[in-house]
């Protein structure tokens, strides 16, 4: 009787020590599955759609600028390509480090409007090429600028803002080059807001000359 009740005793041990074990593999299963994952940026959409719409960008930025450097015909615009190639490159290798770090995983090509983009102007060079490619430049940091500026206010992760912030100079930088040579080459001139274009017509169908006085 006393052996059996020992007996007994044993194997509710036994199996106590097995259920145990069972739960610590199935809990650490759990807690590394997630990690073994790529994953996207925390902190909600707004982070993971910085993240995403600065990777697609800057690869565009130097794909476009490869093809200023080849393409264009004044100095500054070739210049201006080449300072894309260096600096996204190094922007580029930087979000790539920190999602590594993060295990985020990025966007490998442009997106699909800047695909386009590129087609377009590839097929030209000279004069045309020169003010087309630094229009879209100036437009590009322009909305470049405020974007970076967004996250390093508002993102999440506290990495992602240090990057953000750290990228804004050399993006303002970016822009004023690019307004610069986009009036040397003729690319912002005879553009008129809509409210001269307004006065104009007033002042036509009126029969005054512009400016006139009333």
């Amino acid at each position: 009787m006393k052996f059996r009740k020992m007996l007994v005793h044993s194997m509710g041990v036994a199996v106590l020590f097995s259920m145990s074990a069972f739960a610590q593999d199935s809990t650490a299963a759990t807690s590394q599955s997630p990690t073994d994952k790529p994953k996207a940026a925390k902190g909600g959409g707004m982070d993971q759609m910085f993240v995403k719409k600065a990777a697609q960008g800057g690869l565009a930025e130097v794909e476009l600028g490869n093809v200023a450097k080849q393409n264009g015909s004044n100095d500054a615009v070739k210049q201006f390509g080449d300072r894309m190639v260096t600096d996204h490159s190094k922007a580029n290798d930087e979000l790539k480090s920190l999602a590594q770090q993060k295990s985020w995983t990025l966007p490998t090509e442009p997106k699909a409007a800047d695909k386009s983009k590129k087609d377009r102007l590839s097929k030209m060079n000279g004069a045309d090429f020169d003010k087309a490619y630094m229009r879209d430049m100036v437009t590009d940091h322009q909305k470049d600028v405020k974007e970076f500026e967004k996250c390093a206010s508002s993102c999440s992760d506290p990495d992602l803002k240090a990057w953000a912030a750290k990228t804004v100079p050399t993006l303002q930088d970016h822009l004023k080059m690019a307004q610069d040579s986009a009036k040397q080459v003729g690319a912002m001139s005879g553009a008129k807001s809509s409210k001269s274009k307004k006065s104009d017509n007033a002042d036509a169908s009126s029969g005054k000359p512009s400016g006139a006085l009333q």
